[in-house]
């Protein structure tokens, strides 16, 4: 029996800051850390800038005219525009900065599973299988930027929305290197994800409020790639289990 929500939520979100560490504790990894992060830091940067100049701009698209909402009201909504588009940018710079770095973060989650497994599974049909697959993920990661920003502007829910869908295109994205090296594709990887919802949610919500903690966003990208496949390893062993034929032994029953 699985615990409660909450609780296998947080299981998936701890999984951002055990990235961090993980990536801390072993420094023969940094070299592949370093790249994948700088292209983070540069092009989320960018991409919140650019936010920042459209900002005005989708103000006069889509915000209420002048005069036509109370001050009280007026002013939330003009916050909301700027926070949804502001991290709209930011997510299409991150997922930009993923996709140029793939093959790199690839071989990090590898080197990461290998560390902490003792080696890492290669169940995949070969090379060309996970570059197609890679680029899937990315391609999947960009078209939700503009998703991420169309729901932010939805009255009320829209926020919450946006950063529910942003959260599960992150988690789809960090874990895809470790689900394609045991051989699923991308469909198979959605069916996983709907399998383990509320972990890898967790995990991508935590790693949507990783943008705004300090230096933790510096090492982002990797971090959460990092985070992504230790989750994947956590899940694989939970599900083990389960994983036993139906007619398979159970334990001996006291007394037999």
């Amino acid at each position: 029996m699985r615990p409660g929500l909450l609780r296998r939520a947080a299981a998936g979100a701890w999984h951002v800051p055990a990235g961090f560490a993980f990536l801390l504790r072993n420094p023969r990894l940094w070299p592949l850390a370093a790249l994948p992060a700088l292209l983070a830091i540069l092009l989320v940067g960018l991409g919140a800038l650019a936010g920042v100049f459209l900002v005005p701009r989708v103000e006069a698209a889509v915000g209420p005219s002048p005069g036509r909402l109370p001050e009280w009201a007026a002013l939330p909504v003009s916050v909301l525009l700027w926070i949804a588009t502001i991290g709209a940018g930011a997510f299409l710079g991150l997922g930009l900065a993923l996709a140029l770095a793939a093959p790199l973060l690839d071989e990090l989650s590898r080197r990461v599973e290998a560390r902490a497994r003792g080696m890492a599974e290669d169940a995949s049909p070969g090379l060309r299988f996970e570059i197609l697959e890679s680029l899937r993920g990315a391609v999947y990661f960009l078209i939700a930027a503009p998703g991420v920003l169309l729901l932010g502007f939805i009255p009320l829910v829209g926020p919450l929305l946006s950063m529910m869908w942003g959260a599960r295109a992150m988690a789809i994205q960090m874990t895809d290197p470790a689900l394609s090296r045991r051989g699923l594709g991308f469909k198979d990887k959605r069916r996983w994800h709907r399998e383990w919802r509320v972990e890898t949610q967790g995990f991508g919500l935590a790693g949507m409020l990783g943008f705004v903690v300090p230096l933790a966003n510096l090492l982002l990208g990797p971090a959460l790639v990092t985070g992504g496949t230790l989750l994947v390893l956590e899940l694989e062993d939970a599900a083990s289990p389960r994983a036993l034929p139906a007619d398979a032994p159970g334990e001996p029953e006291a007394g037999a």
